[in-house]
């Protein structure tokens, strides 16, 4: 094997916080041969309030080898099943998205299909959405269990769902692993990054008392600075605030209160929204606004006159430019996080792009000739699932019927990309909706759930006229009582965290047997109909 073809052997990460620990944390566990060194300032505060994940979580910590157990112990975490959507289509409505799968298919007709052709043709025999996806009604009842798969024709085999964990005690557990695997901490701030004259690649950077930090390849997980990607490669950015109005956000945590919900909140405001992420030891909570359309004060106010215990902090605001770098990686430089680019909190996708990017960087680690097609395509993915989620994001503004609001008028009535008309026009046409890479990030029943919560209106799949009436609201009847006595069965979420183990596989195992409970199994009396 050629110099030039054998793989970097020495990674310098700049920046700690969740970003920072999350890559060292994987490519630690995956590449032992690589000498790993994470520079971070204690000067260099990071927003720990609380964060709310997405499933592909569970992903990035079996990647990092990460017993979940451990995780939830060190984080104060608890269970997120979805996010329940307050004010959003309209003020007074609520719907939920929530994770895994909705129901169950008659033939090849999914349930939304024939919850739309039920409510066009027997409008009094159907119900709200929400009652047809376990995961939604279990965060109503504040019900949790962890996936049961041995009978798949049971809904607790379908149900899915990801965390939320204090983001600051993330990054402290996961730099405990890494530096355990012999990742390298240096406690600094860089003031120089010194690059080759002859191909612009990085060499080292400089720190404040003079030491300087040499790398290979190096990954920029310092923030919405880019200190490296922006600021020393030049890399341009890309924003997209004639779509995405909201550039600010203020957080602080409070007190917990009873009971523990097993799902994220975000409730629609004058000029932007507000979370709620309940934790073991508080509930983390943030205002994310347009900064042109309301002041920092009001925000402020609002904020905390709604929280549910005492305020811990005073509010503390953080800006934000919500768009994509135009590069995620060039020459020697990868950028990770929020140096690549930031959407806003909404959906939480904010460690889920940490995650791709540190997995997207495993899989193509580069040589030290670092091939030009490697980086055009891990580009293209970047730039693409950028794009993706941002088509989501939009689609929560869009698809409102919100009005009085200089906020609200504008995104209802704004043009979006065309890439999400097409999705519109579709769905409103048949109520038909199809991923187009097997990459994209939400599925089918993440649109469905956002689209139909909010009021989208869309027309019945015309397939849906061969199926008699009956036949249609029975099935979907008997799918909604036995998710009921699905989620009766599960365990209260608080109580099921409480009730936890500390750590080992063989506990987890031992859980997820005890939680399981008997489920009633879905009526088969439809299996076979269109057979005759």
């Amino acid at each position: 094997m050629a110099a030039a073809d054998k793989p970097v052997r020495r990674v310098t990460i700049v920046g700690g916080g969740t970003a920072g620990w999350m890559t060292a944390a994987v490519l630690s566990q995956w590449l032992s041969k690589v000498e790993i060194t994470l520079v971070e300032s204690e000067e260099i505060g990071t927003v720990g309030v609380g964060e709310a994940t997405i499933p592909h979580i569970r992903n990035f910590f079996a990647l990092a080898g990460v017993d979940i157990l451990q995780m939830m112990a060190a984080t104060k975490a608890t269970f997120k099943l979805g996010i329940q959507f307050v004010d959003w289509g309209a003020p007074g409505e609520k719907y939920i998205h929530g994770f895994g799968k909705i129901g169950r298919d008659m033939l090849w007709l999914h349930p939304h299909q024939l919850w739309l052709a039920a409510r066009e043709r027997a409008p009094d025999q159907v119900k709200h959405f929400d009652h047809y996806s376990l995961n939604c009604v279990a965060s109503l009842r504040n019900k949790f269990a962890f996936p049961d798969t041995r009978n798949p024709n049971l809904p607790l085999a379908d149900i899915d769902y990801a965390f939320h964990f204090d983001a600051s005690l993330l990054a402290r557990f996961l730099r405990t692993e890494s530096e355990a695997r012999g990742v390298k901490r240096v406690e600094g701030r860089i003031v120089h990054v010194i690059k080759n004259g002859e191909n612009g690649y990085v060499e080292k950077v400089v720190l404040t008392d003079g030491r300087e930090v040499e790398g290979d390849l190096f990954v920029d997980c310092s923030g919405m600075r880019g200190l490296l990607i922006g600021d020393a490669m030049g890399i341009g950015y890309e924003s997209w605030s004639r779509w995405l109005l909201c550039d600010r956000a203020q957080a602080v945590p409070c007190e917990s209160v009873e009971p523990v919900t097993p799902y994220t909140r975000s409730t629609a405001r004058r000029a932007g929204w507000q979370w709620r992420i309940p934790l073991q030891h508080r509930i983390g909570n943030g205002y994310v606004y347009a900064s042109g359309l309301i002041s920092d004060d009001e925000v402020a106010g609002s904020l905390l006159a709604g929280l549910d215990g005492a305020a811990q902090a005073d509010p503390r605001p953080v800006k934000f430019a919500p768009g994509r770098r135009l590069e995620s990686w060039h020459k020697n430089v990868v950028a990770i996080g929020l140096s690549s680019g930031f959407l806003e909190p909404l959906e939480s996708t904010s460690i889920h792009l940490i995650q791709t990017g540190v997995h997207r960087l495993l899989a193509m680690f580069p040589a030290e000739n670092f091939a030009e097609a490697d980086v055009a395509e891990y580009n293209r993915q970047a730039r693409t699932e950028y794009e993706d989620v941002r088509d989501f994001i939009i689609a929560h503004y869009k698809v409102t019927r919100r009005s009085g609001d200089p906020f609200w008028d504008h995104v209802r009535e704004m043009d979006v990309p065309d890439t999400l008309n097409e999705r519109f026009d579709l769905f409103r046409s048949s109520g038909r909706f199809f991923k187009r890479s097997a990459q994209e990030l939400f599925a089918e029943e993440s649109w469905v759930q956002v689209l139909l919560g909010q009021g989208f209106e869309a027309r019945a799949d015309p397939v849906t006229e061969f199926v008699p009436i009956d036949d249609i609201t029975g099935f979907l009847k008997d799918v909604e009582e036995v998710i009921d006595e699905a989620a009766g069965r599960m365990m209260d979420h608080g109580e099921f965290v409480r009730r936890l183990p500390t750590s080992t596989e063989a506990a987890t195992a031992q859980l997820k047997a005890e939680a399981a409970s008997p489920q009633v199994s879905f009526s088969l009396r439809y299996e076979g109909f269109g057979a005759s």
